[in-house]
């Protein structure tokens, strides 16, 4: 069964840094594409980088402050957030697909697994 689990939101001031993790059962992190997102409260969901085959691309919205890695021996998958901002609050979500289309890897219909979200709030 294909699970995948995110954690490691939390509560931390603007400048400050979070590590989200992303553990997953049912398959090897380095055979699927596995992507993070969000969505804060009355907007879309936001795709915010991925991996593929070992390569990793992040949006321009937080390209240069979150990072994405991996770690295939512990089959999980973590997003690096430095500088976060208010404008980063959002419940956080990791996706993975063992077949997207390859159009837009950040878009949420490429995905049809996800994990449960944890929040992330950035106060002022």
């Amino acid at each position: 069964e294909v699970q995948l689990q995110a954690f490691g939101g939390g509560l931390v001031q603007v400048g400050g840094s979070l590590r989200l993790s992303c553990s997953v059962s049912g398959f090897n992190v380095r055979d699927w594409v596995i992507a993070w997102f969000r969505q804060a409260p009355g907007k879309e969901r936001e795709g915010l980088s991925y991996i593929s085959w070992g390569e990793t691309r992040s949006s321009e919205s937080v390209q240069g402050r979150f990072t994405l890695t991996s770690d295939n021996a512990r089959n999980e998958v973590y997003l690096q957030m430095n500088n976060l901002q208010p404008e980063d609050t959002a419940v956080y979500y990791c996706a993975a697909d063992p077949a997207p289309t390859y159009a837009d890897l950040l878009q949420e219909y490429e995905y049809d697994y996800w994990g449960q979200g944890t929040q992330v709030t950035v106060s002022s």
